[in-house]
Formats: structure tokens, sequence, C-alpha cells
């Protein structure tokens, strides 16, 4: 209880404090981008290895900024990873994205800062609006599976005639 009282009650440094507050938006990756500063603080660095219809895969080297105290890489983030890559596999060009209803992810083991991971999503079926997809999220050099995601979405959309 102790530690779990000490990491709730952290508070940022006057320093911190000052630097948070003239944060007042992060530029767009391209003319239109609706990212919040939340996407752009997560997503920065991923790279999209492979994309085939029902399927994407990704590589991401983790920053420090996604660590927890101990160093390992945060559940929050890889929740946010598993959301987005999840979605983007079913997500098409020129229409807005389908939004999550429901996500179930197994945390399997740990991740440090500069283990580089390969996060592959797969489009598992499609009935009307709604989207199965499940994402694992393994690290790159060893193979071992640090996440499981499984990641449902829905999205109706107007006919694009």
């Amino acid at each position: 209880m102790k530690k779990t009282r000490e990491i709730l009650q952290r508070r940022l440094s006057e320093q911190e404090s000052e630097a948070v507050s003239r944060i007042q938006s992060v530029p767009s990756i391209r003319t239109g981008d609706n990212s919040s500063f939340y996407e752009h603080f997560i997503l920065t660095g991923i790279k999209v290895d492979q994309v085939q219809p029902g399927f994407v895969s990704c590589s991401f080297k983790i920053p420090q900024r996604l660590t927890d105290s101990n160093g390992k890489l945060a559940n929050g983030a890889i929740a946010t990873l598993v959301d987005e890559v999840g979605g983007a596999v079913i997500h098409e060009e020129g229409l807005p994205m389908n939004f999550s209803v429901d996500m179930s992810i197994s945390f399997l083991s740990t991740a440090h800062v500069n283990d580089e991971l390969e996060i592959t999503s797969r489009l598992l079926g499609r009935k009307g609006g709604y989207s199965g997809t499940i994402v694992l999220v393994k690290n790159k050099a060893t193979g071992e599976l640090i996440a499981e995601g499984r990641h449902s979405l829905f999205g109706r959309h107007n006919s694009k005639m």
C-alpha cells in the first residue's frame, strides 16, 4: 500500500509543471490532421513496415517517455498501441476512424527502454459496421510476446457514392 500511495501522490516538480504549462499545441503531422497531443506523444517513432488487406505490421523502439517508474514500458502505452494499430488495420482512407467498442489486453511480459517491438494487427472479421482485430506486441530481438490485445471497433459510414 505504501508504494501505491507514493505513486498516486507523486507531484510534478515546479520546473516540470512550468514546462507542461507552456505546451499549447503540437504541430500536425500533415494538413488536416486531427490527432491529439496524446496520440503524438505515444506514436512518435512508430514505423509501418508492412500493410496488406486485413494486416498491418509496425516496429517501434521504446523511448524513455513511455516507461513507468521501474523503467518498463507502461501498460497505458501498450493499451494505446493496441488501440491505434488495431484501428489502423480496418481504417479506410477518406472515411472517419472507427471507434473502439471493447478492448481486452493480456499483459504477458515486460519491455524496457530501447527494446524494439514488433506490433502486428490482423482483422479477425467484420459484420456490418462491427470489426474485430487481434494485436500482438512482441520483442523483435527475442520474439517474446509482451502483450496480446483483442480490439472491437464500430463505424457506420455513408456510401462514398
